[in-house]
């Protein structure tokens, strides 16, 4: 049985059909008509292709068709009709995207008057399920583009409630489309003018909450401007390039006023020259940057010095008196004496600019990374050359401590802490060169009839009164380090311990010392100090505190 009633069922959209309509006639007009329903049980959506040739015949077909079960939450006929609606422009959206054809405006159908209301309404303020539906079929459509269908000739109808097999076969209103579509656009159903929603409609959100906020921002937007950068140059240039624009735009605003409105051509070419061929910014440019940024901050931060100097004198109850200040081209600069000398004008009188100014702190920045991280005195001789900042040094001293590149370059390096002691450094009650401390030091030559000789010193100092005495070495081997060890003991008295380095600890003597002290036979050293009661200790290498012993007393 199905098989035969899919075989009754037409075809309307096969792509070979399609293309010959467009090929064989000279289509006028196409338009997309989209028509949603929705019920308990679902709501879909049926799309029509409506074509009209220069004949004025018309043609519909049919293009696309969607249903949807309800959600197994109850939810109310309206709220269903309204995802009918967002579910049309969502097809719309992609039929005219996939279709090649130039469209008119399309047109969507609804028997729902409840939802038509709603997509009208511009004053209510909905609940959030239905303002955001509503939301997107505006974004997606216009309202004048939504019609009202009698629910008999809507045939998504079919889609919300469902059909059987055999009533589907004999109804053509699926397929086919409304009847009145297949004339021209004067009979159609037309737009009714929709009435504004009711005050007691459950989806009219009723709490309106008022919220007034005060804003208090009293900072101008040059005060802005000059906060924003956190670098010298950076201003600088932002600056220069807004009074660049400045200057081109002033010239076009007066052209523009005395243009009047039947001059067309004239405010086309005026439009041309809005977006002239700037040339890039030169040192004359950001210098007038640079002078516009000081007399800004100074008329924040001297209006009384600047009304006085232009007034007459400056009283002597400003900080700014000792300075001689003078008022040079509307710039407030520092006077003196060096009017005459062969400096450059900005040395002789360098502008002025408050310590607590950020734009101080920048150009101290600035100066400090020009001058390399130098110290205090040598940024505050480059600052003098055009600058001058009351209490400049302790500013000075702010943005060296700020500084993390200062902060690195500057950090002394981590110290390891120094272990304890030993106890034979620091036991007082022992007689002298009871323990001791041996290193060799040489080789130093000495005449032997004609003949030139090394001879070695050996140092031995002892560990807790820190007691010198030297022996002589012939030799680097082993026999001469034992007779040189002997001769001290019987100098000195019994010697307990000794403590020596091993051969690559010899920092301060030369390669041949280091190489003869690594081959001294420590076995043969140790054995004859062992019957003599003395006992060894050699410091591992590279260390100074953690001490090993290799060979202890017999």
């Amino acid at each position: 049985m199905q098989l035969v009633c899919l075989n009754l069922l037409p075809r309307v959209y096969l792509e070979a059909a399609y293309v010959l309509k467009i090929r064989n006639r000279a289509i006028a007009e196409a338009q997309l008509h989209h028509f949603c329903d929705a019920s308990e049980m679902g709501h879909g959506s049926a799309s029509y292709l409506w074509l009209m040739n220069t004949r004025r015949q018309v043609s519909i077909a049919f293009v696309k068709g969607k249903a949807r079960v309800a959600p197994l939450k109850q939810t109310t006929i309206p709220r269903l009709e309204l995802g009918a609606a967002v579910l049309a422009v969502h097809i719309n959206k992609m039929l005219q995207t996939e279709l090649e054809i130039n469209m008119e405006e399309p047109v969507f159908w609804s028997d729902s008057m409840t939802v038509l209301q709603y997509i009208a309404s511009n004053t209510k303020r909905f609940k959030t399920y239905v303002a955001n539906r509503v939301s997107i079929i505006r974004e997606l459509s216009e309202g004048a583009q939504w019609r009202h269908i009698s629910s008999k000739l809507n045939p998504a109808d079919a889609a919300s409630r469902g059909l059987k097999a055999d009533v589907f076969l004999q109804s053509k209103l699926w397929i086919n489309g409304p009847c009145f579509l297949s004339k021209p656009q004067s009979p159609w159903p037309g737009t009714i003018q929709m009435d504004g929603v009711l005050d007691d409609d459950p989806e009219v959100n009723t709490k309106i909450s008022a919220n007034a906020v005060v804003l208090k921002d009293s900072e101008c937007p040059r005060s802005k401007l000059l906060s924003y950068f956190s670098k010298w140059t950076d201003l600088t240039r932002a600056v220069a390039w807004i009074l660049k624009i400045k200057e081109l735009l002033l010239p076009l605003r007066g052209q523009r006023m005395n243009t009047t409105q039947g001059q067309a051509k004239q405010e086309r070419k005026l439009k041309q020259q809005v977006k002239p061929n700037i040339p890039k910014l030169s040192v004359s440019d950001l210098e007038k940057a640079e002078k516009a940024i000081v007399c800004f901050v100074q008329r924040q931060s001297y209006p009384e010095e600047i009304e006085a100097l232009t007034k007459g004198t400056l009283k002597k109850a400003s900080h700014l008196y000792k300075l001689d200040p003078a008022m040079v081209d509307g710039v407030l600069r520092v006077g003196g004496r060096l009017s005459r000398s062969a400096l450059p004008e900005e040395t002789k009188h360098p502008m002025i600019l408050p310590k607590s100014s950020q734009i101080s702190t920048l150009i101290l920045r600035h100066i400090h990374h020009k001058v390399g991280h130098g110290g205090r005195n040598h940024m505050l001789s480059t600052l003098r050359r055009h600058f001058w900042i009351p209490h400049a040094n302790s500013a000075a001293r702010t943005v060296i401590g700020d500084c993390m590149t200062c902060k690195r370059q500057r950090q002394q390096p981590g110290e390891q802490k120094m272990s304890d002691h030993p106890a034979d450094r620091i036991i007082a009650d022992l007689p002298p060169f009871k323990d001791v401390g041996i290193d060799y030091f040489g080789p130093m030559e000495v005449k032997r009839g004609r003949n030139d000789v090394k001879r070695y010193g050996v140092i031995f100092t002892c560990l807790t009164s820190r007691a010198v005495h030297l022996e002589v070495a012939h030799t680097l081997d082993t026999d001469s380090c034992i007779n040189a060890i002997r001769k001290f003991v019987c100098r000195r008295g019994q010697v307990r311990e000794i403590r020596s380095d091993k051969g690559t600890n010899f920092v301060s003597s030369d390669r041949e010392l280091k190489s003869a002290v690594r081959d001294l036979n420590q076995n043969k050293l140790h054995h004859s100090l062992s019957q003599d009661g003395i006992k060894w200790i050699f410091n591992p290498p590279y260390t100074v505190e953690l001490i090993r012993e290799e060979s202890g007393s017999g």
